[in-house]
């Protein structure tokens, strides 16, 4: 399979997923659903992740790429009709378990691809416009919902963005390419161990909990960012352009990201991104006006964009042979545990505090020593 169509995929169903989270929140609350049911609603597409996501990495090594990749598209689009067919709120819980559940199996694989279809040159290109692409369906998914949710309701919508993942359903069953076995090699005796030896794996491990902190940080600030611009009393087109300067940086530093690696090596762009995250962190309660919020959030973003891609990369890397669906999906179980349990235990210590400023100041001493723990493994440049 060519890279550009793997990419191509990979973009159509990113948009389809960014936009069923858009409308699935607007849904629920034009039924009247409280907050608290529509965060639990929003919780459940990380709910059956957090549980597949090893298993999920296990079966790709087992069989192939194809099947599961296959398998997962088709679940999506069976998610996303659920709401179309019957418009009510245990549709809704239904839709988003399904495409939680299916996600997971086209989305490790997709990673895990990347990585076969590259060679050592070309794993870090790869890597980073694999991220392009996902911040292109980030901004096309919500865009494309809003638009159609305006001009044809809410259950119409569904069905849009289901014939979004229903080509890329139709391309992966036309090509016969993709690779049917492992990603890298054949299965060793060590596959028939226990998951929990990956973790014995020191490289692999410190990857696995950077990947998991650098996520933590990407999550707080669009979860925290509003409502601290709340706080101080921002609108909610300055806090969209706050969180719109975030996506831009990390957009525009995947475009150089290759560069960096090759010429300071994946490990230090990942340390260093984890110590400008930090910074940024203890810049922002010290700033109330939009625009300069929005500087600290450029900043920000170029720390935190290429993060993704790199630690993808590194993950892939490290992995022990025939066993890089497995580590991609324990990053993908790791990183769900901390999309469901990290909001409520910062949410809670702003509720202790009666505000986001400790939550900020408290993210960027983890980022930081994050940052030194992680700075052990780095390539750091000649003088």
């Amino acid at each position: 399979m060519p890279i550009s169509v793997l990419l191509l995929i990979v973009l159509l169903n990113m948009t389809a997923f960014r936009g069923s989270k858009v409308v699935i929140t607007l849904f629920a609350v034009d039924l009247g659903m409280p907050q608290f049911y529509i965060g639990a609603l929003v919780a459940m597409y990380s709910v059956f992740p957090m549980f597949l996501g090893l298993y999920a990495g296990k079966l790709t090594d087992r069989l192939g790429v194809r099947a599961p990749m296959i398998g997962g598209t088709v679940g999506v689009v069976a998610g996303l009709l659920v709401p179309f067919i019957f418009p009510r709120v245990p549709a809704l819980y239904a839709s988003a378990m399904l495409i939680g559940a299916t996600w997971v199996f086209y989305n490790v694989c997709a990673q895990n691809l990347i990585g076969i279809l590259s060679d050592a040159e070309s794993r870090a290109r790869n890597f980073s416009n694999y991220g392009l692409v996902m911040a292109g369906g980030g901004f096309f998914g919500p865009l494309l919902s809003g638009f159609s949710i305006d001009h044809f309701g809410h259950a119409q919508t569904y069905l849009h963005l289901a014939l979004i993942p229903v080509t890329s359903a139709l391309v992966l069953v036309a090509m016969r390419s993709i690779p049917p076995g492992l990603g890298k090699g054949k299965v060793s005796e060590e596959h028939a161990e226990y998951s929990a030896r990956l973790l014995s794996n020191k490289p692999l491990r410190r990857t696995l909990i950077t990947s998991a902190i650098v996520l933590t940080g990407t999550d707080l600030f669009q979860f925290y960012m509003p409502i601290y611009g709340r706080a101080v009393g921002l609108s909610a087109s300055a806090i969209g352009m706050i969180l719109g300067s975030f996506s831009v940086a990390a957009f525009l530093v995947r475009l150089v990201m290759p560069r960096m690696v090759t010429r300071w090596g994946a490990d230090t762009v990942l340390v260093w991104a984890l110590f400008i995250g930090g910074a940024a962190y203890v810049l922002f309660p010290a700033f109330e006006h939009a625009a300069l919020l929005a500087a600290v959030a450029l900043v920000l973003g170029l720390g935190l964009g290429c993060s993704q891609p790199v630690s993808l990369m590194l993950i892939y890397d490290r992995a022990p042979q025939g066993r890089s669906g497995e580590a991609l999906g324990l990053r993908v179980t790791i990183n769900n545990f901390m999309h469901i349990t990290i909001p409520l235990v910062f949410g809670a210590i702003g509720t202790i505090f009666g505000s986001a400023v400790p939550v900020f100041l408290a993210n960027a001493a983890i980022m930081t020593v994050g940052g030194v723990l992680s700075r052990k493994a780095a390539s750091w440049p000649r003088r």
